[in-house]
């Protein structure tokens, strides 16, 4: 049996970093934003640092990002507006009038003094201009200020210019103004100048700079950039230009964000609120496109990567913050059938190309749809998945606990996830919203620590993928019955009070300050600020944690390996459960299958070591089902690590059972309890230097009395083939083999069931073929006396490895199809069909007798 692992990777979105100072000298923070879809290509945004804004596609080489806005049809006059605010100049003779907007001058020093209209200075100048100088300007009703030249010069013009007699451009947007273009304006009586209101503090002129080194004429020139950076040394013809660009971010077959993308997506980009002293552009921006919800189209449009420019201009502006990348509201967990989905649609490409191939052939007249499609690939690439994947594994079937664990795991590594070496501290450590959704303790020691984790007992995933975690709902200080399942994003939103907070007997938080959580921090809240409480201490670990009785008292780096050790007990021959529980064991025993649990109630009707039967209850039994339910006892089967699975019966005949009670016990269970070892009387002392360190002693009555015996069933196969010398045979005809050595093989050759073997004893026997030798005269004498002897054969017998002691208990034989069965194969075919026929006949005798019995029940008593 195998088990696919969720794995756990970065959710489609975008994303906000920056470089902590890593790439510069001088330490400088480097902003970057990137667009993950769920597939296609990946858009990266960042600056450098001389405060350029770049992007680039799939990593490949970066280009100005003004090159992508005018390829999505900007012209610069646009772009600049979309980023940037203006200030406006009316000009005169001298000197221009100056149109304040009196918020954008604080901090900064007048150059000039500021007046009222009767001439009463406000600031004076080289004097910093603070809030209440703002304020008093703003109450004297300062509309425009009569400002000099050189307080115009150096500025960035916003937009083209143009005669307005002869329509002749006069200056583009993004021109610096110098003397002679202010006096070409003059002249050609150009009267409002609107220049980008820029300063160092908050207000970066980085797309205006960024505009600057951008080469690009126009929207076609800046297409075929983009085309010969993804595709260098091609021609680019104006249909393979238009193609690329289009099928980069545009083309639904070859670009998908996802639901959970675009949510992630939207809830960056184009947040519920704007905060008020964010810059004008950005509101503008916002008012007309407007919160966008969770959903959208899986592709991107155009505003999507203005909203993106526009958060990471921000962010460089000193507003905002980055986004944590180990964050759970960051990262999802794709489980099987996801994979699988993905791998499927793998196979379907194949089939459409080889489709498409195949009908573009000169010959694909009159062909039917059977003729050009094949299925193969389809079906490789799933075989594939499923038997070759890296988080395709073999399951971990040592005892009921490792085959849950392996089943709850999730993992950072595998195709489209992180590798072991890549993954740095950051990525393995515990995170705050790991609370209640993974294990903080339970994870491998050595090079995957971090990488491989478990779920926590109650965590679940929602339809997006994230993982979610119970809480119980507070509503004025009171704790309700009300469980809401929230996601890691939802989490910091709330104020949430531990497992162990005191509740007076009205149900109420008590004590004056609780112990809360909020934002990833932990804070005393008054009882009135609670919104939810966890439901359980047990919350925060997983399955093998919540096992360890007072886990609170351990060492993390001891507990961690006890979880990690409890996966690897070996079922006793006799389980015996604990004495000291933490109430989990029988979830375990029941939820791993281990245990059989009974589908409806009824009495047990007959019991043996093979099968229980039930007479299910009247009021459990629907008009047209069976009332007799039959559970047949798994009996000495091999588990992936060659543990015994064997189930008993834990009822007697007579006994009441209800819906979901354990009728029988399976490896490690008892009665209906995970049983991982035994309840032994343990002694803390010295015992003559034999216990010295980490060694143990053991009393030898816990050898007699089996207390940690256990069975292990091992496969051994051996296979006759066709050899160039002639085919091997399975016989009981071997020369070198004593008659002890035989006596437990039948007349072909097959050792019986129920033989006690031990090491070295002939499982099989089997002759191989050997080559001619150089004969010696003697066996040349032999030979020409007695005959053709079996001297040319050897003895490959399968035998029993060294160290090994055991009993036969089953042997199955294979013949491939075409070659008659020998004796055995067929007397063993025929014992299998003999014990179903009078298998199925004691069911069939046991429905048979309970519908009788019931029809009795109905028709007595009642009258004709």
């Amino acid at each position: 049996e195998r088990v696919i692992v969720s794995q756990l990777h970065r959710s489609p979105g975008v994303f906000f970093e920056h470089d902590r100072g890593k790439t510069h000298s001088s330490g400088k923070l480097l902003f970057s934003a990137r667009i993950i879809p769920y597939r296609g290509s990946w858009l990266d945004f960042e600056f450098d640092p001389k405060d350029y804004l770049y992007f680039r596609v799939d990593r490949r080489r970066k280009m100005p990002v003004t090159i992508l806005l005018r390829a999505i049809g900007m012209t610069p006059e646009e772009i600049l507006a979309t980023f940037h605010d203006t200030d406006t100049f009316h000009l005169q003779g001298e000197g221009a009038q100056f149109e304040l907007v009196p918020e954008r001058l604080r901090g900064e020093v007048a150059r000039f003094d500021i007046t009222t209209a009767d001439g009463k200075i406000i600031v004076a100048r080289e004097k910093r201009i603070t809030s209440k100088h703002i304020r008093e300007i703003d109450q004297a009703g300062v509309k425009t200020m009569a400002v000099p030249d050189d307080f115009i010069l150096g500025r960035v013009i916003a937009n083209n210019i143009a005669d307005p007699e002869t329509g002749e451009v006069l200056a583009r947007a993004n021109d610096e103004i110098t003397e002679d273009l202010l006096d070409k304006l003059r002249l050609a009586n150009v009267t409002e100048l609107r220049t980008l209101y820029i300063n160092d503090l908050d207000r970066g002129g980085y797309i205006s700079q960024t505009l600057r080194i951008d080469e690009t004429a126009d929207q076609w020139a800046a297409k075929v950039a983009i085309y010969r950076m993804m595709r260098p040394g091609e021609p680019p013809t104006e249909d393979a230009v238009e193609g690329l660009f289009n099928g980069l971010f545009y083309a639904e077959e070859r670009y998908d964000l996802s639901s959970v993308g675009r949510m992630k997506f939207n809830r960056r980009a184009y947040p519920e609120k704007i905060d008020d002293k964010a810059p004008g552009w950005l509101k503008r921006f916002h008012e007309r496109v407007g919160p966008q919800g969770e959903d959208g189209p899986g592709v991107l449009v155009n505003d999507d990567i203005l909203a993106v420019v526009g958060v990471l201009v921000e962010l460089r502006n000193g507003r905002g913050e980055i986004d944590d990348i180990d964050h759970l509201g960051n990262r999802r967990v794709r489980s099987v059938g996801e994979l699988a989905e993905n791998q499927f649609r793998a196979g379907l490409v194949r089939v459409e190309r080889a489709v498409k191939e195949r009908l573009s052939q000169a010959e694909s007249d009159n062909l039917m749809p059977h003729d050009l499609i094949n299925a193969k690939p389809i079906s490789a690439a799933i075989k594939e998945f499923f038997g070759s994947s890296q988080l395709s594994q073999f399951m971990d079937q040592t005892n009921p606990l490792s085959e849950i664990t392996h089943k709850r795991r999730v993992s950072a590594l595998g195709p489209g996830g992180l590798t072991r070496e890549r993954a740095g501290f950051e990525v393995r450590d515990v995170h705050p919203t790991h609370y209640g959704r993974v294990c903080p303790i339970e994870t491998p020691e050595g090079p995957n620590i971090g990488l491989i984790n478990s779920l926590a007992v109650y965590a679940r995933t929602n339809r997006h993928g994230f993982l979610e975690t119970p809480y119980r709902k507070v509503i004025d200080g009171k704790v309700t019955d009300q469980i809401d399942f929230l996601s890691a994003i939802e989490e910091g939103q709330y104020v949430i009070a531990q497992a162990n907070a005191e509740i007076d007997d009205a149900g109420m938080l008590a004590g004056d300050l609780v112990s809360c959580r909020h934002k990833g921090e932990f804070l005393l809240a008054t009882s009135d600020m609670v919104q939810y409480m966890d439901v359980a201490p047990g919350q925060i670990v997983s399955v093998a944690a919540s096992l360890i009785p007072f886990l609170e008292h351990d060492d993390a780096n001891r507990a961690l390996m006890g979880a990690n050790m409890q996966r690897q007990a070996v079922p006793c021959l006799r389980p015996e459960k604990p004495l000291v529980g933490t109430g989990i064991e029988r979830r375990v025993a029941v939820d791993s299958g281990t245990a059989v649990q009974a589908t409806r109630g009824g009495i047990v009707d007959y019991v043996d070591a093979n099968r229980v039967v039930i007479r299910v209850n009247d009021d459990e039994t629907l008009p047209g089902e069976v009332g007799v339910d039959i559970y047949n006892m798994i009996k000495y089967t091999r588990s992936n690590q060659n543990t015994n699975i064997n189930q008993r019966p834990v009822v007697k005949v007579g006994d009441l059972i209800a819906k979901g009670d354990v009728v029988a016990d399976g490896a490690s269970t008892d009665l209906g309890e995970l049983a991982l070892g035994q309840n032994m009387l343990v002694g803390f002392m010295p015992w003559n230097g034999y216990n010295f360190e980490d060694s143990i002693l053991i009393s030898e009555r816990v050898v007699a009395d089996d207390r940690f015996t256990s069975i292990h069933v091992e496969e051994l196969t051996v296979v006759a083939r066709d050899t160039k010398l002639g085919p091997e045979e399975i016989t009981r005809d071997i020369a070198s083999l004593g008659e002890a050595q035989l006596s437990r093989l039948d007349e072909s050759g097959i050792v019986y069931i129920g033989a006690e073997v031990e090491a070295g004893d002939v499982l099989v026997g089997k002759v191989t073929p050997k080559g001619e030798t150089q004969l010696t005269p003697e066996e040349k004498l032999l030979r020409a006396i007695f005959g053709e002897k079996a001297s040319d054969v050897k003895d490959t017998s399968l035998r029993v490895p060294s160290g090994m002691v055991g009993t036969v208990i089953d042997v199955q034989v294979f013949t491939r199809e075409g070659i008659e069965r020998d004796k055995r194969a067929q007397s063993i075919i025929d014992d299998h069909l003999r014990s179903f026929k009078t298998d199925l006949a004691d069911q069939m005798r046991i429905v048979e007798r309970d519908a009788f019995a019931r029809i009795r029940r109905m028709i007595v008593g009642q009258v004709a």
